[in-house]
């Protein structure tokens, strides 16, 4: 067998092991609170989150879950938070895209955390951004009171939700909400400020204060049913628009809504007939390297990710660590720019790092992001990328100046852009390369991503280098072995961080997902990204 061939095939096995961990991780957190609070709501005549979901959109229709991994590993003291206690993602009713956003009331009673607040404001940004119809299911106990200085008062937390609704509005954006359980307190104008509020009789209940709270406020005894359940707000207050005997015959109902719905303007991307990929997509767990630090061809990646393997480069020969270039992805037109992992020599002679970003590569990736924003293409971000190149001879040819040229056109562009860190995402390398805070469409991690401002080695020996002077500082003289100890404890502590599922659960990306979904993600997001018009590219003041 080849050597190539012997390559390929133990790099395909440790990829099938990440992807393995992937889908037994994500079908747990599935789960939410469990199989017996999972049975607590059957037995109350109520459907779970998922089931609302899975009842509501197309069957046999997608559902791009955004926030899965949201508060994995985080809130242990209080028993976790599983998926942020809240559903959300992208789906189809009756044919037409929306965001979907439903309460988890197997987890704390749907109760509001922090990193809940997070993740429904992210549901709402992608809703606003991409003008999509939103549907609140809301099933929640309110705030999650032992942390509410984390997630009242802030512009970010709990109340932002409220102004979102309100802006939404003014935008035209359709927002329906259906109280399927409880809604409390604050939670309980997210939705009566949307355009259409319904409410499942005996189990949903809306007040802006529970029977203990109201006897103790004012004196007055009276049942949360009286106080605020279905039949006093459709007949009596008027705060809700209709009543439904159970779950079902409330989602038939905002199904019924999405079938009479008018329609969009495009923003007009292009699209033609899709085709397939003529390399395999499953090809890229055999490409990906085991070990991150060997260098591979990234063209490669790219033909398992297009249509028949079409890629069109822009500026092949110049910039080689970046590569840059048009194709389709499921029909839709799309500019791609993407970190060249392998070792390229430039015209000058100079031997160029692969995952690192030039002086040459910058420029021609600022044209190109340019060019993409002039023609109307949507930007695909593939990012392996270990940050700009240092030393003299790069500070000399300018690097500071180019790679501003590179993210101030980045960062202006006004197309859809949609980032997946497929390697390393380290330093500046994730700001230039589209990440987080350059307001991608959407942003997912495979799982052979690490994120975090250096490698895990550079970190760990700076962090080490750091606390040795500190003890020494203090007169403290440390053995071989004791600083051996204290390194693979750094180590270990930094490559928790550098995981791509301690970003996910944080919301830094959206998700984790087999690269094989690549594809599907693309295509939902620029369908999305369809709704809304293009706003005038301005690339503001750069260096030339």
């Amino acid at each position: 067998m080849p050597e190539k061939d012997l390559e390929f095939n133990k790099n395909e096995d440790q990829y099938k092991q990440l992807v393995s961990q992937l889908q037994a991780k994500a079908k747990k957190i599935r789960l939410g609170g469990g199989e017996k609070k999972i049975d607590e709501q059957h037995q109350k005549g109520k459907l779970t989150a998922r089931e609302r979901i899975a009842y509501l959109i197309d069957k046999d229709s997608e559902f791009l879950e955004i926030g899965l991994f949201a508060g994995d590993g985080m809130y242990k003291e209080v028993g976790g938070c599983p998926s942020a206690g809240v559903v959300s993602g992208i789906g189809y009713i009756h044919g037409r895209q929306c965001v979907v956003v439903a309460n988890d009331a197997t987890v704390k009673a749907g109760a509001w955390f922090p990193i809940t607040a997070k993740k429904n404001l992210r549901a709402q940004e992608v809703a606003m951004e991409n003008r999509l119809p939103i549907v609140y299911l809301v099933d929640s106990a309110g705030v999650f009171l032992p942390m509410q200085d984390e997630i009242f008062p802030d512009k970010e937390h709990f109340g932002r939700q409220f102004r979102n609704n309100a802006k939404m509005s003014a935008m035209g954006i359709v927002q329906i909400a259906a109280i399927m359980g409880s809604c409390v307190a604050g939670g309980a104008y997210l939705p009566i400020m949307s355009d259409e509020a319904m409410i499942v009789d005996k189990t949903g209940s809306i007040f802006l204060a529970g029977s203990y709270l109201v006897k103790a406020a004012i004196g007055e005894d009276i049942d949360n049913e009286t106080l605020g359940g279905a039949t006093t707000h459709c007949e009596i207050s008027g705060v809700t628009d209709n009543k439904f005997p159970n779950d079902q015959a409330c989602l038939d109902y905002i199904r019924s809504l999405f079938n009479k719905m008018g329609h969009y303007e495009k923003a007009g991307f292009d699209r033609s007939a899709s085709a397939p990929p003529k390399e395999d997509p499953k090809n890229i767990y055999g490409l990906m390297p085991s070990d991150r630090a060997k260098p591979y061809d990234t063209l490669d990646i790219i033909k398992c990710l297009v249509d028949n393997s079409e890629f069109d480069e822009y500026k092949a020969l110049y910039g080689k660590t970046l590569i840059c270039g048009t194709a389709r992805i499921d029909g839709w037109a799309v500019g791609i720019v993407a970190n060249q992992r392998k070792v390229v020599k430039s015209k000058k002679g100079e031997m160029q790092m692969g995952g690192v970003i030039y002086s040459d590569s910058a420029d021609k990736a600022a044209r190109f992001i340019m060019n993409c924003n002039q023609r109307k293409i949507p930007l695909v971000f593939l990012q392996d990328v270990s940050g700009f190149m240092v030393g003299s001879k790069a500070e000399h040819g300018g690097i500071i100046k180019d790679g501003a040229k590179m993210v101030n056109a980045m960062a202006n562009s006004t197309v859809p852009k949609f980032t997946f860190m497929i390697g390393n995402s380290y330093g500046a390398g994730n700001y230039a390369m589209c990440g987080k805070a350059y307001d991608p469409r959407l942003i997912y991690a495979w799982p052979s991503a690490q994120i975090a401002v250096m490698s895990g080695a550079s970190a760990a020996k700076t962090l080490l280098q750091i606390r040795v002077a500190s003890l020494k500082a203090q007169g403290k003289e440390i053995t071989k072995d004791e600083e051996a100890a204290l390194l693979k404890e750094i180590t270990d502590r930094y490559n928790d961080q550098l995981s791509p599922y301690y970003a996910a659960s944080r919301i830094w990306v959206d998700g984790i997902i087999d690269p094989v979904y690549t594809r599907a993600v693309i295509s939902m997001g620029i369908e999305a990204a369809n709704h809304a018009p293009v706003e005038k590219f301005n690339v503001g003041v750069i260096q030339t």
